[in-house]
């Protein structure tokens, strides 16, 4: 069981006031579109890149880009809220979608959405989704993109519960998994614990009470 947290100090404070339950749902997704922000630089940090040479103003010489193409992956629905923060330190890396949902007879992950490219053998992806629970919808992600050539792939979430983490390095020992905290174990219901909730409910303001319908 492997996790690589991302320490900052803007982290451990956002993070507070994500968790708190009295702070609102506009406040919630800015805070985890912040964290994700500051995450990027140790999510990138390994990136290959290659020599090229430039012209400057005043002469030629070798500099450095990307080897490969990047693209984000989010989770749908949680995950689009950290897709803006890695895009604004990412400006050029590509967007797919992947949707999944837990079919309640068989309980496992089923895709719903995809808007992908057809072969992702090119790219660096990073997939993302706030919280890593129990680790089956990061495990059937992974999986599925990997049906589809993608080789280099990290996985990045706010947070982990342990069995997470254990689960998808089991599924997948070569994909990195970052995050920005690792909470103390998941409920019975499969919600982390101490955690900040449903991550997607409270990024897109659908905590319902059960009279709401």
């Amino acid at each position: 069981m492997s996790i690589q947290l991302v320490e900052h100090p803007l982290i451990r404070h956002y993070l507070g006031r994500a968790r708190d339950l009295r702070t609102s749902c506009t406040e919630f997704a800015d805070l985890i579109e912040r964290i994700a922000s500051l995450m990027v630089p140790t999510v990138t940090a390994n990136l290959e890149t290659e020599a090229y040479e430039v012209e400057t103003p005043l002469e030629q010489m070798r500099a450095y880009r990307l080897a490969r193409p990047l693209m984000l992956v989010p989770i749908l629905r949680a995950g689009l809220g950290m897709v803006d923060g890695f895009s604004r330190l990412l400006p050029t890396a590509a967007v797919a979608h992947l949707g999944l949902y837990r079919n309640e007879e068989t309980l496992e992950p089923v895709v719903y959405y995809k808007k992908l490219p057809a072969s992702l053998a090119r790219h660096e992806l990073i997939v993302l989704d706030p919280m890593l629970a129990t680790g089956g919808t990061a495990c059937a992600a992974i999986s599925y993109l990997k049906e589809r050539q993608a080789a280099r792939l990290r996985f990045v979430c706010v947070l982990a519960a342990p069995e997470g983490v254990e689960q998808l390095s089991r599924c997948h020992p070569d994909v990195p998994i970052i995050g920005a905290a690792m909470d103390r174990e998941l409920n019975s219901q499969g919600y982390i614990l101490p955690g900040l909730g449903d991550a997607g409910d409270r990024i897109f303001g659908t905590m319902f009470s059960s009279d709401e319908g």
